[in-house]
């Protein structure tokens, strides 16, 4: 008989690494991947050399040692990891076995997340559930909506998946456009050409093509035509076909835009729209094309709706609690307004 019941003792399991180079990579600058882990998982690691130490209750010890050994292939494989790495296998680890059909190999055989591949970056693994059926769905429909806050990984992995597309084959061109509405300033009037005037508006789509693709091919690609960046406004009287077509920050479109936008979708094209229903900068009054593209849509066949959370956030982690604040703090403003009526 347990003598002290719902009191459950500590494990404490230690693993040996064969590469000490590769060790510490996975350990991290000073022990902060380390350190990370301990937050997330409640846990307490002690590294020394290649050999790493787990204490912590039994579940909680356990899903540390499977995330270890992950990032241990991981760093034999692809080399150096980032913080966001470590909180993808987290995750990952948490949902293993319930979530995913499909097996891995290159990870020992353990459910993974969902990847695309380019030329530049190579494998990228999604880092979460939400981004897992992201990037599901993209494969699986050929148009998808993506809503959830800024730092989930919406429009940087949509551009990779819109670029590994284009390595592949599998498109011709890609199509990228954002709606050019100013964000609570005045910009006033722009200097020089079309592309320097829409530029601003666009920089965040040219960071992650950057991201995927070396500069000389974006340069040339965007020479050439195949790909395209372009503010929604020139989207009308189009045809877009063999194309993969990305509308960044939706939630700034009109009705009567986003309906404009949907009905460009030619044969053997894809279409992708993301945006953030919570930082709406239309005018007052006026109606977002997302919010009511998503529900007039609800239900067609060939259409996937990917939601992201607060939790799903994958910069830094003061912009995951940033997020959440004001989450809290709209549902709360919520609340009173309908106390109130």
């Amino acid at each position: 008989m347990d003598p002290f019941p719902g009191v459950t003792e500590d494990a404490e399991i230690a693993l040996t690494f064969d590469d000490n180079r590769l060790a510490g990579l996975v350990f991290g600058h000073y022990d902060q991947n380390l350190a990370h882990m301990e937050r997330r998982l409640g846990v307490v690691l002690n590294a020394l050399g290649n050999r790493v130490v787990v204490k912590g209750p039994p579940d909680s010890a356990g899903r540390a040692r499977v995330v270890l050994e992950r990032l241990y292939d991981r760093v034999r494989r692809e080399g150096a990891l980032t913080l966001g790495d470590v909180d993808g296998l987290i995750q990952e680890s948490a949902l293993q076995g319930s979530l995913f059909p499909a097996v891995d190999s290159a990870s020992g055989g353990h459910p993974a997340f969902e990847q695309i591949a380019t030329r530049k970056r190579g494998p990228v693994r999604a880092r979460n559930a939400a981004q897992d059926a992201y990037l599901r769905a993209l494969r699986q429909n050929e148009l998808v909506f993506a809503e959830g806050p800024a730092g989930t990984g919406k429009t940087w992995l949509a551009v990779g998946y819109a670029v590994s597309l284009l390595e592949s084959g599998k498109a011709d061109k890609l199509v990228l456009s954002r709606p050019a509405v100013e964000a609570g300033e005045r910009l006033g009037f722009l200097p020089g050409d079309m592309r320097d005037k829409v530029d601003p508006y666009l920089r965040p789509i040219y960071d992650a093509l950057y991201d995927f693709m070396e500069t000389r091919h974006v340069e040339r690609a965007l020479q050439t035509g195949i790909i395209e960046i372009a503010p929604l406004a020139f989207m009308r009287g189009r045809t877009l076909t063999n194309s993969v077509v990305l509308l960044d920050e939706a939630q700034n479109t009109t009705t009567m835009q986003m309906k404009m936008f949907l009905t460009r979708l030619g044969e053997g094209s894809r279409m992708i729209i993301n945006g953030d229903p919570s930082q709406i900068d239309l005018p007052p009054g006026q109606r977002s094309g997302l919010i009511d593209a998503v529900r007039i849509l609800e239900g067609v066949e060939g259409i996937a709706r990917v939601t992201f959370r607060e939790g799903d956030v994958v910069r830094h982690d003061l912009v995951r609690r940033i997020v959440a604040a004001y989450e809290a703090a709209f549902a709360q403003s919520q609340a009173r307004e309908e106390r109130t009526r």
